[in-house]
C-alpha cells in the first residue's frame, strides 16, 4: 500500500559550494522521488531564524543561522511513497561524522552544522518549512 507524501530538502551552502546539488537530487530521483518544486536562493537572517525556530533555545542556534546564510542554497519539494521517513534515512545522521556510509551526510558531510542537507522531519515541519521557502 502506498503512502504518497511530500517533503522538503534544502541543500545547504556547503553542498552548493562543493557542486553537489545534482548528485544529491539524483539520489532521490533514482529512488523514485519526483521533484514538485525547486528554488535556488540565499537565506537572510530573519528567514533563517524563522526556518530554524525549533532550535532557538539551543546553544548552536546562532551558528546554524550564520551558516545557512553564508551562501546559496537549493530548496526542493520531493514527492514519493513514505517520503518523509525515506528521505530522512537517505540523508543520514545530523552529525555527519556519525552518519553511515551511503547516506548523503555520511558521503559528503564533514560536521554538525556543515552537514550538506536539511530534510523535514515531519508532515508539520514540511508544511511550515515549505511555506517559508516557497511562500
Amino acid at each position: 500500500m502506498s503512502n504518497l507524501e511530500q517533503t522538503l530538502i534544502v541543500v545547504k551552502p556547503d553542498g552548493f559550494k562543493k557542486g553537489l546539488v545534482g548528485k544529491i537530487i539524483s539520489r532521490f530521483e533514482e529512488k523514485g522521488f519526483q521533484i514538485v518544486d525547486l528554488k535556488l536562493f540565499q537565506f537572510d537572517v530573519e528567514t533563517a531564524r524563522r526556518f530554524y525556530e525549533a532550535h532557538e533555545d539551543k546553544h548552536f542556534f546562532d551558528e546554524l543561522v550564520s551558516f545557512i546564510c553564508s551562501g546559496k542554497t537549493v530548496g526542493c519539494i520531493l514527492e514519493g511513497n513514505n517520503a518523509i521517513s525515506t528521505v530522512r534515512l537517505m540523508v543520514g545522521n545530523t552529525k555527519s561524522t556519525e552518519a553511515l556510509p551511503g547516506t548523503i551526510r555520511g558521503d559528503f558531510g564533514i560536521g554538525f552544522t556543515d552537514n550538506i542537507i536539511h530534510a523535514s522531519d515531519s508532515a508539520e515541519s514540511f508544511i511550515k518549512e515549505s511555506k517559508i521557502i516557497f511562500n
